[in-house]
């Protein structure tokens, strides 16, 4: 950092004084000011970043702690994409005395893999991105001088690992309701593993699914007429057939059952659409109640009634009459009115289908009707709009299976105000311990005594320009060599 605040102050003030010279000069090219403000800036940044990286690297290479165990192989340049733009450095491959095996311990102490690339700011943005927009954005939006390429950030969002485990509340929520809205996106598939697999023309639509936990609905604000859920917490993935449906509801049963008292809770109101999938969720949630959402059972009335034209209204009053009337019969009686006046074939099978559906779900319609005073609406569209197809499916794009599934987490992730940055954190293993490390004891104030006799000319040089320098050098050589102790 000594070389590159030099560097700066002798040639990086000269360009930003001529970078302002320019200016007052043409004082209508603002732009052109704030560019040459920012690429001395980023500059400074990146040699400071460099300069850091290096200095790490020779108090490995000139450490006796080292010595005992690792020898020195070679040294590399290399290339790290940060979020300010592409630092080079050079970093020495040592090698073990017992096992033979070579490693950058730069990497390791700096918690990275050998043939990581990128760091984890520059792999936060770009999932910040990418999440919102498309994975060609995500590759722009990674550094502010360079970006990388489309199928690199499909690649990260492919890799990424989710943690299916819930935190446990040590006093957990009391409420006396539940609700838990569900249903799921249609999103068009490019391929399921590799381009041309798919074969039946039915095969090509992936349908992710969504649920969400919360305890009930309030104003958005005191005046307000919008509502919002409360503390609401999202599920939602690509979990297909029995296993991947038990799968999903278990990951909910575990929230609820680590986030909530079991014993406090009166009831749980399942709400969607009536797909098997989300009725099926009363198997693993105990205490729970299907209930269809109005949203379905007024679209299946509308289809049933739409064609009748002056006697639409009439017949839908019968239908909405019954089933406030919880009389059943009256439904059955009304739906066969509609089919004896319908004369065309499409017509029918619209009357015929809504029936079907209306019919085989009046228990979930009859649950609706009860307790209308602690029930709320379903908003289940309204999420799988903005959370799935606002990036998955309202634009004419092609996806694999695993992007689908892979994108839905994401997704789902930032709904629950996930932080991108830790998501990167997370994905990182711990590196195994180097051969013939032990645990020692390393008291800071025997470093600095130790240091302090080997500050350089250049240090006290630094030390007399007017930039101060936050972090002495000799802090930083004390502080680093206590991560040496281990290798």
């Amino acid at each position: 950092m000594i070389k590159s605040i030099q560097q700066f102050e002798e040639n990086g003030v000269k360009n930003l004084e001529g970078v302002l010279e320019k200016f007052v000069k043409e004082p209508k090219k603002q732009a052109e000011f704030i560019y040459g403000i920012t690429d001395s800036v980023i500059q400074l940044g990146l040699d400071m970043i460099a300069e850091t990286f290096e200095s790490m690297d020779e108090e490995l290479r000139a450490s006796g702690l080292r010595m005992k165990n690792w020898v020195i192989s070679r040294r590399d340049e290399t290339t790290l994409i940060t979020s300010l733009g592409t630092v080079k450095y050079q970093k020495t491959l040592f090698k073990n005395k017992s096992t033979g095996a070579c490693e950058y311990l730069l990497d390791r102490i700096m918690g990275m893999e050998s043939h990581v690339r990128m760091t984890e700011d520059a792999e936060a943005q770009m999932l910040e991105e990418a999440v919102d927009s498309s994975y060609r954005k995500g590759g722009i939006r990674a550094s502010l001088s360079d970006k990388v390429s489309k199928q690199t950030v499909k690649n990260k969002v492919h890799e990424l690992k989710f943690s299916s485990e819930n935190r446990v509340l040590e006093v957990k929520k009391q409420v006396a309701y539940l609700y838990i809205d569900a249903d799921e996106d249609h999103v068009s598939l490019q391929y399921l593993e590799k381009k041309g697999d798919l074969v039946k023309p039915k095969s090509n639509t992936s349908m992710p699914k969504i649920a969400y936990v919360y305890e009930g609905v309030e104003p958005e604000s005191p005046r307000s007429e919008r509502y919002k859920l409360m503390n609401p917490k999202y599920f939602g993935g690509l979990y297909e057939g029995s296993k991947g449906v038990e799968m999903f509801w278990r990951e909910i049963y575990d929230y609820i059952s680590g986030t909530y008292d079991l014993n406090a809770i009166k009831h749980i109101y399942i709400n969607g659409d009536g797909a098997a999938w989300i009725k099926n969720g009363r198997k693993w949630i105990s205490g729970s109640t299907f209930v269809l959402d109005k949203f379905h059972m007024q679209k299946y009335i509308i289809a049933a009634t739409s064609h009748l034209l002056d006697s639409a209204g009439d017949a839908r009053s019968e239908l909405y009459h019954a089933i406030h009337k919880k009389a059943k019969w009256m439904a059955i009686d009304t739906f066969e009115k509609i089919l004896n006046v319908t004369e065309s074939e499409s017509g029918r099978k619209k009357v015929e289908t809504s029936r079907s559906y209306i019919l085989g779900h009046w228990d979930g319609i009859m649950q609706g009707l009860k307790n209308k005073g602690v029930q709320v609406g379903c908003s289940a569209e309204g999420h799988v709009s903005h959370i799935y197809a606002d990036r998955m499916s309202s634009r004419p794009l092609g996806w694999s299976e695993k992007g689908v599934h892979q994108m839905a987490k994401l997704r789902i992730y930032k709904a629950n105000h996930g932080d991108m940055l830790e998501l990167v954190r997370m994905q990182k293993q711990e590196l195994p311990m180097a051969a013939g490390a032990e645990e020692r004891i390393y008291l800071s104030s025997e470093m600095f005594r130790a240091e302090s006799k080997k500050l350089s000319e250049e240090q006290r040089y630094v030390e007399r320009i007017t930039h101060s320098i936050p972090f002495p050098e000799v802090k930083k050589i004390a502080y680093f060599k206590n991560h040496i102790w281990g290798l």
